[in-house]
């Protein structure tokens, strides 16, 4: 397909308009993705949130070893200990895409979004599967390294990759944290405010928990695991919780939860105006 440019001094030149298809709304997103440097600081966060806690609460907990509590002692776990940076990585997780939708309504570049690409569908698939890919990736990376310098801090009370559920809990942290950066960009396409995205993500993620220890204890069992981060901490825990959804539950649930907000996203960016 082709169109003419019709410049000063009558000279025209032929400009080839290729169509929309999802490999191109991919491409043009992955370049916005990559050229902000606000998205690189936020995941260097998120890394450095991982790392930093693996050493730290790994340090601590070797140099105080003798003063703990025998029941602390008891519930200690070290596989949990070297990935205790999810929950700070998920703050920047989450934070980071709810502002990959919610920056672009902010500053009107949407309306030059769509104008791209008027089915707008595309868009929604293109930042959800780049933002999974990399969040997945960096994520894994990140959390195979936390669990390795939580160990070794941890001397003699850690433990090794071959120890029972270790591959799980790195390879979980991941999923885990993958599905909320996809949960947050529904969430950002859904409330269209930054502030709104954030509160409301979090309000699920961190406050809903707190809130259901109110519930009289017979409804707790029924409600609380099936919480997105309840759900979502069976993935990677290391220690059996009877309480807790089995990993597989639990991450099944999650997807449940992101399928139904992104389907939600997806049918209000159809009906809405941009």
């Amino acid at each position: 397909m082709s169109t003419t440019d019709a410049r000063p001094g009558g000279v025209r030149s032929a400009v080839r308009v290729a169509p929309v298809t999802q490999g191109r709304v991919l491409a043009s997103e992955w370049i916005k993705m990559r050229s902000l440097r606000s998205t690189m600081l936020t995941l260097l966060a998120a890394v450095i949130a991982m790392l930093a806690l693996a050493w730290l609460v790994g340090w601590a907990t070797n140099a105080h070893w003798s003063s703990m509590h025998p029941d602390e002692r008891a519930s200690f776990n070290p596989i949990d200990r070297s990935l205790a940076g999810v929950n700070l990585a998920q703050l920047a997780i989450g934070v980071l895409g709810v502002l990959l939708i919610t920056g672009e309504y902010a500053t009107g570049m949407i309306r030059a979004t769509f104008a791209a690409a008027p089915r707008r569908l595309p868009v929604l698939w293109a930042k959800a599967a780049l933002y999974a890919v990399v969040t997945f990736v960096l994520m894994l990376v990140s959390a195979f390294l936390a669990f390795l310098i939580g160990q070794h801090f941890l001397a003699s009370h850690g433990t090794t990759l071959g120890a029972p559920h270790a591959w799980r809990a790195i390879v979980g942290v991941a999923a885990y944290l993958t599905l909320v950066g996809v949960l947050a960009i529904a969430f950002g396409c859904l409330i269209r405010s930054t502030a709104g995205g954030i509160a409301t993500l979090f309000g699920l993620l961190l406050v809903l928990p707190g809130v259901g220890q109110l519930l009289p204890t017979s409804w707790q069992s029924h409600t609380l695991p099936y919480l997105p981060s309840n759900a979502g901490s069976a993935i990677f825990s290391a220690r059996p919780d009877p309480t807790a959804l089995s990993p597989a539950t639990g991450l099944l649930v999650l997807c449940i939860w992101v399928a139904v907000a992104l389907t939600a996203a997806a049918v209000m960016l159809r009906r809405r105006d941009a």
